[in-house]
């Protein structure tokens, strides 16, 4: 870090520790940290800035992380935000609900962003007790509020915490609305120009009205009607044997109840994982994508001789799932893009069966999702969008077939296990993929198959498809400025690779290029457009993505392989992962 920079950064620091509004706990913390450079810049040199799902960092003072002062001054910008666009439509004033999950500070922080918002003359909607990221989404909707937030860091480790913002549709705002949110806090001081109520004063503000079971139903039943199988399981409800986690989480009450709801009989929770605690002391991560996260899961399944293990993350909008493969009597992982493509042939099927199937209907996932998904989409006659990685601009897609009748929107996912059918909600559901999940097994169940063989049969069908996600990790202070640089110089290359017969998409320039016959240089308009993704496409219909993570100092490589058989699948996929180690420097 430059001298300017620390100089800066040791300002902010002093000014943290020389301001009344700062609480003394918080400055003892800071006093611990004097004289340590490092520490100072990691915490001072920078502010934290809205990245795929909104702020998330380390719970520690400091403003490139997250305490109660960051939640208040983001929720000052908000309230100031609302309150215009409120007066410019001369409507009541507006209403926000609020939610958190069960990391540390999570309760203190969704009450300091109730007392900021309160203290602006806005209603607040909150639940007492951890609530899913997808039952606030469909909260929002419920009430009619102006917007969401959100206290939640997902599946990261302990130590962090995350602040996201929802709009009146549901959806987390889109790139537009959060440059919005941080041009407004760029005028105010973080301490002088934040208002907010005292604990007493939100306790007794009629303004603030406290959620519960009433909610959780309307949710449920909206989650519920989703469903397109029920007499599935009720077929097979006598031997399908399914275990679940919350992993410390929010899902503990409601996808137990989802799954009963649909008719599974036996359903085993993993008892020691089922209260909410901050630690998440029996995961090294509380991720319902890594094997670690099932260790507990996977006990029990081998104890209940379990068909089926799911697990949500501790916010509850993804699930991962773990399948018992009869001949090794082993429980096998499948990966996001696996469910995705398996959800959306069920779903297309099971509502052709029903005749509700839509002439007009949509399916989106993300650009470095898998390709499989839109070879399922376009052989059934099924529109599919690609949206960029965040679930938010899945939901921006479904409000705009809403808006434009063009479309109607069946299923979204991304590769990093978020689901979402139907539009009570606009941000990936755990709770609904566990029911999808559920049923889906149950129908293959009654076809003699597990889904690890349903998959296979997918791949028969479809063709074969697998994918592989590397990351390199940045850790220095300036792990920004050092991506932005490896992103830069493979964009350099762009010339060297369509001379080797590889189109490159580039999402941040919106442009595709490529050579053709004669070799000669062709670029075409591309959309989406406009985030940091680069996408190498091979004439064998095989790509790589590379885009840097929008929530961690990490750069990703997605590789997404196709192949006749699924050995030569798997093989140009180790080809395609060795490339990018040499070419791409992973």
């Amino acid at each position: 870090m430059d001298r300017d920079a620390l100089k800066e950064a040791k300002q902010e620091y002093e000014r943290w520790l020389n301001a009344p509004e700062v609480d003394e706990a918080t400055k003892e913390e800071l006093r611990a940290i004097a004289g340590d450079e490092e520490e100072l810049a990691e915490r001072f040199s920078h502010r934290m800035t809205f990245g795929t799902s909104g702020m998330r960092g380390v719970m520690k003072a400091g403003i490139f992380t997250m305490n109660r002062y960051m939640v208040r001054y983001a929720t000052e910008a908000l309230s100031r935000i609302l309150l215009r666009e409120t007066s410019s439509r001369e409507k009541e004033r507006p209403s926000v609900v609020l939610a958190f999950d069960s990391r540390y500070h999570s309760r203190e922080y969704a009450h300091d962003a109730a007392a900021v918002l309160a203290a602006h003359d806005i209603e607040v909607y909150l639940w007492e007790e951890l609530r899913p990221t997808p039952e606030l989404s469909f909260a929002v909707r419920e009430t009619g509020s102006a917007a969401g937030i959100n206290i939640t860091a997902s599946h990261n480790t302990y130590e962090y915490n995350g602040y996201k913002v929802y709009g009146p549709d549901g959806a987390q705002l889109s790139p537009a609305g959060t440059d919005a949110l941080a041009a407004e806090m760029d005028k105010l001081d973080l301490f002088r120009d934040v208002t907010y109520l005292s604990e007493e004063e939100l306790t007794e503000s009629p303004l603030v009205h406290i959620l519960d079971e009433e909610m959780d139903e309307a949710y449920l039943e909206a989650v519920y009607a989703q469903s397109v199988g029920r007499e599935y399981v009720e077929d097979v409800a006598e031997e399908m044997r399914i275990i679940y986690t919350p992993l410390h989480g929010a899902g503990r009450l409601l996808a137990p109840e989802m799954l009963r709801r649909i008719g599974i009989h036996h359903l085993v929770t993993v008892e020691e994982q089922m209260e909410p605690d901050g630690d998440f002391p029996t995961v090294h991560t509380p991720n319902p994508e890594s094997d670690d996260g099932f260790r507990l899961a996977k006990e029990y399944g081998a104890r209940e001789r379990a068909d089926l293990l799911l697990a949500t993350d501790p916010d509850s909008d993804r699930c991962g799932v773990m399948v018992r493969d009869p001949e090794t009597d082993e429980y096998v992982r499948l990966t996001g893009n696996e469910c995705g493509c398996l959800l959306l042939d069920y779903l297309i099927r099971e509502h052709r069966r029903r005749g509700d199937l839509p002439e007009n209907a949509a399916a989106v996932e993300s650009i470095v999702s898998s390709r499989l998904f839109a070879v399922i989409a376009k052989k059934n006659d099924i529109a599919l969008a690609e949206v960029f990685t965040g679930f938010k601009f899945i939901g921006a897609k479904i409000r705009e077939f809403e808006e434009s009748g063009e479309h109607q929107f069946l299923f979204g996912y991304e590769e990093s296990i978020g689901f979402l059918a139907g539009t009570y909600a606009r941000d990936k559901d755990g709770i609904l993929a566990s029911m999808l999940i559920a049923e889906m097994a149950c129908y293959y169940r009654g076809l003699g198959m597990n889904l690890l063989e349903a998959l296979e049969e997918l791949y028969a069908r479809y063709g074969y498809y697998t994918e592989e996600t590397v990351s390199t990790m940045f850790d220095s202070v300036d792990a920004a400025q050092e991506m932005t640089e490896r992103m830069a110089k493979l964009r350099e290359q762009t010339a060297a690779f369509t001379s080797e017969g590889i189109e490159v998409a580039d999402y941040l320039e919106g442009a595709r290029h490529r050579r053709d016959a004669a070799g000669a240089q062709i670029r075409e308009e591309l959309q989406p457009q406009g985030s940091n993704v680069l996408r190498y496409a091979f004439p064998d219909g095989s790509y790589v993505a590379v885009r840097p993570s929008g929530t961690e100092p990490k750069i990703k490589m997605y590789i997404l392989a196709h192949g006749n058989s699924a050995e030569a699948a798997d093989a140009r996929a180790a080809e395609l992962k060795a490339w990018g180690k040499e070419i791409l420097c992973f």
